[in-house]
């Protein structure tokens, strides 16, 4: 029988957006040529605004000035997708894993989406797709956003699970290019605050049954 393939999982728990993105690049080097095991990491990042290749200016309504003085930081991404947010108690996922002989972006976005959807049902909370997005909605509301390059085979960037999220920032974006739809988060669902690291633990068990991988913690540590 084949092996399965390995994934580790690492949570370096609050991380500036940019230190992240660099991690990723070099994981992703590292992971193409077979010097590292696929990775899942499990973080957050402070306040950020972040455009994917699809951006329009005009999706995000806060001057430089307005965005400094509430404490957000910006960037222009490699990854697919529009603007989106990230911030404190939203879980974000990047995998930073080798598909050349798992299969192509279709299947890598749609497995996903599955992953967050499974998450979402440990928590009794009804997620599914919407026919022509992209991400994990629980009726009309995006609970999830998923953005991914996918370079030289290795995939990288990822998703974002609105878990304790305080959705008011959202309120300067139009999210994902999707003007008449609202956000929502676990906590709102739930109607109460919810336990980052048991939402953590889910994702991992859910992303290795997705992907077909086993799973192992790994200490932030070794990747820096």
């Amino acid at each position: 029988m084949p092996s399965i393939p390995l994934c580790q999982v690492v949570r370096p728990g609050n991380v500036d957006y940019k230190h992240a993105w660099d991690l990723q690049a070099r994981l992703a080097q590292s992971v193409g040529r077979g010097q590292q095991p696929n990775t899942l990491l499990l973080l957050e990042h402070p306040p950020v605004y972040t455009r994917g290749r699809l951006s329009r200016p005009e999706h995000i309504s806060l001057t430089p000035d307005q965005l400094r003085a509430k404490g957000i930081s910006i960037y222009d991404t490699d990854r697919g997708g529009q603007v989106t947010y990230h911030g404190p108690g939203q879980l974000v996922g990047y995998p930073v894993v080798d598909l050349r002989e798992w299969g192509g972006p279709v299947k890598y976005v749609r497995t996903l989406e599955r992953i967050i959807i499974d998450t979402l049902a440990d928590f009794e909370i009804q997620g599914g797709p919407e026919p022509g997005l992209t991400g994990v909605w629980v009726g009309d509301a995006k609970i999830a956003a998923i953005g991914v390059r996918i370079s030289r085979g290795v995939a990288y960037h990822g998703f974002a699970i609105n878990v304790n999220t305080d959705l008011s920032y959202y309120d300067h974006i139009v999210s994902c290019g999707i003007e008449d739809r609202p956000v929502t988060s676990m906590t709102r669902l739930l109607g109460e605050e919810v336990e980052m690291e048991m939402v953590e633990y889910s994702v991992a068990y859910q992303f290795g049954k997705g992907m077909g991988f086993r799973m192992v913690e790994a200490d932030p540590a070794a990747l820096s």
